[in-house]
């Protein structure tokens, strides 16, 4: 089963987003704030990361661009997920090392999709 980190504060959302995940399939693993989802990318080996963009201790830019400079773990698929969707902002995900880009609220079905780009062996 492809295991999937997700980085998120808020309880809800993780909680909403773990447990549809998990009927697709997916392992989830979970971190609420970025210097644990560096931790976590470096202990666990995801298969792919979700990453919230506004995240207390270390926010998804900072934590996504040390990610994808450590050797170990920056081939793994980051999608940066924010409810900031204005103009730039996709580009700032780019810039900071995200594979994908994705808007909160999330639409479930669109962001299987793009997470689907990157394990396409997924459910």
């Amino acid at each position: 089963m492809p295991r999937i980190l997700l980085v998120e504060d808020n309880e809800m959302n993780r909680d909403m987003l773990s447990r549809r995940l998990e009927r697709k399939g997916f392992t989830v693993l979970v971190a609420v704030d970025g210097a644990e989802g560096v931790a976590k990318a470096r202990a666990e080996l995801p298969d792919l990361i979700l990453m919230d963009m506004n995240l207390p201790i270390l926010d998804g830019w900072e934590a996504t661009r040390q990610i994808k400079a450590d050797g170990q773990t920056g081939q793994i698929p980051v999608i940066g997920l924010t409810a900031h969707a204005m103009a730039g902002d996709r580009e700032k995900c780019l810039a900071a090392g995200c594979d994908q880009y994705d808007t909160k609220p999330v639409d479930f079905n669109s962001l299987l999709g793009k997470i689907r780009e990157f394990l396409p062996e997924a459910v």
